[in-house]
């Protein structure tokens, strides 16, 4: 357990911040999850409707720290490819 007032203060601040990132990850697998369907079920105009809304929570994780950058350039990568791969 924190014994000074400042590592109790971190441990608040860690565990805000623990929600905050969780829920970003959750939104970004959402994303991913909803396009992935979408393509395998054949509906690729709709895939690549929603491939800027995708992109705009990976950067937003990016931009918090939530996700790596690399790891936001490879997401998009990937759902870039999908959507054109079957055509």
């Amino acid at each position: 357990m924190a014994i000074t007032q400042a590592a109790k203060k971190a441990i608040r601040n860690s565990a805000k911040k623990a929600v905050f990132n969780l829920r970003r990850k959750r939104a970004v697998k959402d994303i991913e999850k909803k396009i992935d369907n979408l393509v395998s079920k054949g509906k690729l105009k709709e895939a690549k409707e929603m491939l800027p809304e995708a992109y705009k929570k990976i950067d937003k994780a990016v931009k918090g720290g939530t996700l790596k950058e690399n790891t936001g350039s490879r997401k998009k990568a990937r759902l870039s490819r999908i959507t054109k791969e079957n055509k």
